[in-house]
């Protein structure tokens, strides 16, 4: 295998006081087989993070956000590969007619799995990488943009976390 950088996205939408989280369970090749994560994926090229997300958001999703804020990256280290993702919130969703989605509306069907909103005190119960708690912590406290470096062994297991540049337990 040789190694690889990966340039992605992610975004986890915010409304009262859910994230809209994304269960990965149709593609079986898949490095977040069974995970639930934010919504996101590739940048393409030319694309800034900004674009890349909100063309992943309506892929994904159908719906675009009255506002997406950028609050950090995330530099996930797996065997052979590097991938750097830009992370962002998102407020203000609407679907494709231009309506504000609320939690009662009904969630589009999605290729990448299956889209629920989950209550943030539910969030750390999901099966979710064990590096994602680290940030999902940091957006939930409101922390001002940072940088979180996550790197895993070959059996998913979390190895060192730093945050800021700061090691942290794990």
């Amino acid at each position: 295998m040789s190694k690889e950088i990966k340039l992605t996205t992610e975004c986890y939408a915010e409304l009262d006081d859910s994230l809209l989280m994304l269960h990965r369970v149709k593609k079986q090749q898949d490095i977040n087989k069974d995970k639930w994560i934010g919504v996101g994926g590739h940048l393409e090229f030319g694309e800034s993070p900004e674009e890349g997300i909100r063309r992943e958001l309506a892929e994904e999703t159908g719906m675009t956000a009255d506002r997406m804020d950028y609050r950090g990256i995330i530099t996930f280290v797996y065997g052979e590969i590097t991938e750097i993702i830009f992370l962002f919130t998102a407020r203000g969703l609407r679907d494709s007619a231009g309506q504000p989605i609320t939690t009662d509306s009904g969630l589009p069907d999605c290729d990448e799995g299956v889209l629920a909103w989950v209550p943030w005190e539910e969030v750390g119960n999901l099966p979710i990488w064990e590096g994602d708690r680290v940030f999902l912590r940091l957006l939930r406290d409101g922390a001002p943009f940072f940088s979180v470096k996550l790197v895993y062994d070959s059996d998913d297991n979390l190895t060192r976390a730093v945050v800021n540049e700061e090691e942290i337990p794990v």
